[in-house]
């Protein structure tokens, strides 16, 4: 795997959040497959000029929402989404963030129609994406 995540140090977001989230973006759409080896902690973390501890943390996290699989001696793997659980607070936080989308939406003047064809747009990208269409 070519090394694609970029860290925003200026970033209000903690930068092992910056990981995890960037990974997550690459597993939906489909830049990720199952089975494929993520980068060993000491590498990536040389390559973005970060501490190992923080590579590792990130790599955590998203072991324990089930995104990867820590193979000892092997490394860390994309896990298969079939084997994935859904985490009640995961999921608050995913509704929070939709309210938030949809006030910015109404404030900007975007009607309901308009912001739901917007939403399924999005949604077919990543849908398309992840079955290796584009």
């Amino acid at each position: 795997m070519a090394v694609w995540i970029q860290i925003l140090s200026g970033a209000n977001e903690p930068i092992y959040s910056q990981i995890v989230e960037q990974i997550r973006q690459a597993i939906a759409k489909g830049q990720l497959g199952t089975g494929e080896k993520l980068p060993a902690v000491r590498k990536l973390a040389s390559v973005l000029v970060v501490n190992p501890n923080t590579v590792a943390k990130a790599y955590t996290i998203l072991e324990q929402a089930g995104m990867v699989a820590t193979k000892s001696g092997s490394g860390t793997f994309i896990a298969d989404p079939k084997m994935r659980t859904s985490d009640p607070a995961d999921i608050n936080v995913l509704a929070e963030r939709m309210d938030a989308i949809i006030g910015r939406a109404i404030n900007l003047g975007i009607n309901r129609d308009d912001l739901i064809k917007m939403f399924n747009d999005r949604v077919n990208t990543f849908v398309d994406n992840e079955r290796g269409h584009k």
